[in-house]
């Protein structure tokens, strides 16, 4: 819900953009707005906020139109949930750098590599077994109209012609688990699987829409008309709060049609 009680949408894309582009701690979030603009707000309310923000721009995120290559590159990096191992999968494409897939999970097996696949596929990897068999899963239920190759770069050093010629979409997918790691690290872990969910969710917003990249000239990798000419990054975060809300209910008018 987004009735605001004490505070108003304003304060909530401050919590984010201080969240979640520069990548504080719900706490320092917190200090952070009481020290530059005065509002006293609890780390919880921050995080409910977050949430609650997060459950409107996924659906955007989800089914946005990235225009994708032939060529993409996948890889799993941990984290911690209470302590305990957890996973996060990324999909990239190859040529926009966008991240068209990503999930959380408790598992390396092959059901959620599936599900981060199935979400880069709507509309090449290390050599982990999940790969291999998701994509014996999808030939299987799809046949010839679905096949792909998968590559596999395995290790740090080129032992093979095949490492030497795909190490780069290898040093691509890791610089991406690293660039992630650097906005994960001042959480100190998730409390729950919805937690990290909630917090992927943003952060592959911000990356795909937000966030200016080195090797795109400091500009974001997709351009939404809407956000062009905003002046300040709060107002950006409560436009995808807008367009996640729309893209709802297109969804729902869809399904009810």
């Amino acid at each position: 819900s987004f009735k605001f009680t004490k505070f108003d949408s304003n304060t909530m894309s401050l919590c984010l953009t201080l969240h979640v582009n520069l990548g504080l701690s719900l706490r320092k979030t917190k200090q952070a707005l009481k020290d530059l603009y005065g509002i006293d707000i609890s780390h919880q309310s921050i995080a409910n906020y977050c949430k609650s923000a997060a459950m409107c721009i996924k659906p955007f995120v989800d089914n946005y139109d990235y225009g994708t290559n032939k060529v993409f590159t996948a890889d799993e990096t941990y984290i911690k949930i209470r302590g305990i191992k957890a996973y996060i999968w990324f999909i990239m494409d190859a040529a926009s750098r966008s991240i068209i897939g990503y999930q959380v999970s408790d598992n390396r097996g092959v059901a959620p590599c599936i599900l981060a696949m199935r979400m880069a596929f709507r509309s090449e990897a290390d050599g982990y077994s999940a790969y291999p068999l998701a994509a014996q899963q999808f030939f299987h239920e799809f046949g010839d109209k679905f096949k792909f190759d998968i590559t596999q770069v395995i290790g740090l050093t080129n032992d093979d012609e095949v490492s030497k010629e795909f190490r780069p979409y290898k040093q691509m997918i890791e610089r991406l688990n690293r660039t992630y790691k650097v906005s994960y690290r001042p959480t100190n872990g998730f409390d729950s699987i919805d937690g990290a969910n909630y917090d992927l969710a943003l952060w592959v917003a911000y990356y795909n829409f937000l966030r200016p990249h080195k090797h795109n000239n400091y500009k974001v990798l997709n351009d939404v008309e809407l956000l062009k000419g905003v002046g300040n990054m709060p107002g950006k975060w409560q436009l995808l709060i807008f367009l996640g809300q729309q893209t709802i209910l297109n969804i729902q008018n869809q399904a009810t049609a």
